[in-house]
């Protein structure tokens, strides 16, 4: 399968770096408006670079391409993209607007190729493990959660983060992964409730998410943050207890109530704990579901909704007021 990337920034580079060494796949070409990091790409992945997307589709045929360029960019490019009948694996968030969102559904649908939206903690090892702790029982019912997501702020090193109308801020960019993992792994969300503090490259929130199913779940992001970044998420049952915090050297840690990171700044790209690298995880099933037609573990629809509560937290911030979904 020939695959190419938009976008080389930190991101970009890494989808790069996973197909490069990915079997049965061939990275026919990276791009970035930017030439400098295009060819610095390049030079890593053993890959053409090119500084238009339209110079990158008449130069090499591909049949898929890693979206990776900045958040208010997506639509433009995956449009682009899907006109071509390319099959289109996007980074998160799905775009900044319900609306955009919708039309790139739409305009892939018509020309009948794949997209795919890159919420990748789903394919970090220990939050599937919590996931399937939960799933089988083993705490009992849910009925508090809590994550914190917390990291350098981004700006620095891309300034277009600082501007919340092309990132969407912390909660937009950053606690769009807590509030798709919850929804995952909870079910649907009945009401938000946000509060944030905003204030030069200090970006902190707080919302809350009353699940349909009855637990509340508290999520914490943060950029600004002083320490390197680090993610932790905790559930808690009627019968126990099931954690992981990027901090500790256990990576996962379920306790039963009975006994039984190159020169210069860049942007912070988490990473596992686990061996496996949870980014090739994603993208190798993204085109194993694009060879076999099958569904995947994160839909387009999964990133609306994440889209659609991280606008209400938005939206409950700005009015002081619960927002009912």
């Amino acid at each position: 399968m020939k695959v190419a990337v938009v976008g080389c920034g930190g991101m970009g580079q890494w989808h790069a770096q996973s197909y490069a060494k990915m079997p049965g796949v061939e990275l026919v070409g990276v791009c970035d408006q930017v030439m400098e990091y295009a060819e610095d790409t390049a030079v890593k992945v053993g890959a053409p670079a090119f500084g238009a997307f339209e110079e990158m589709l008449a130069a090499v045929a591909f049949d898929v391409v890693s979206v990776a360029v900045p958040t208010f960019v997506h639509k433009e490019v995956v449009l682009q993209a899907a006109r071509a009948g390319k099959h289109v694996i996007c980074e998160k968030p799905v775009a900044l607007h319900l609306e955009d969102a919708q039309e790139m559904i739409s305009c892939c649908e018509e020309n009948e190729v794949r997209l795919f939206i890159g919420h990748v903690v789903r394919f970090f090892p220990e939050y599937a493990q919590m996931k399937q702790q939960i799933d089988d029982g083993h705490i009992g019912k849910v009925g508090v959660a809590n994550a914190r997501r917390v990291g350098g702020h981004p700006g620095e090193a891309r300034p277009w983060f600082m501007d919340a109308d092309k990132s969407g801020g912390v909660i937009v960019d950053l606690m769009v992964h807590d509030i798709d993992f919850m929804r995952w792994t909870l079910g649907e969300v009945k009401s938000v409730y946000g509060m944030n503090k905003c204030e030069g490259s200090l970006d902190y929130a707080l919302v809350t998410l009353v699940f349909e199913g009855g637990a509340v779940a508290n999520l914490e992001a943060f950029w600004g943050y002083p320490g390197s970044f680090r993610y932790a998420a905790e559930f808690a049952g009627s019968e126990g207890l099931v954690r992981t915090d990027s901090m500790s050297a256990k990576s996962l840690q379920i306790r039963k109530t009975i006994p039984m990171e190159s020169g210069g700044k860049v942007v912070e790209i988490p990473q596992s704990p686990n061996f496996y690298d949870p980014y090739y995880i994603e993208l190798e099933h993204f085109l194993t579901c694009i060879r076999e037609g099958s569904d995947p573990i994160v839909t387009v629809h999964d990133a609306c909704k994440a889209l659609e509560i991280a606008k209400a937290a938005l939206e409950s911030i700005r009015t002081g007021k619960v927002v009912l979904l």
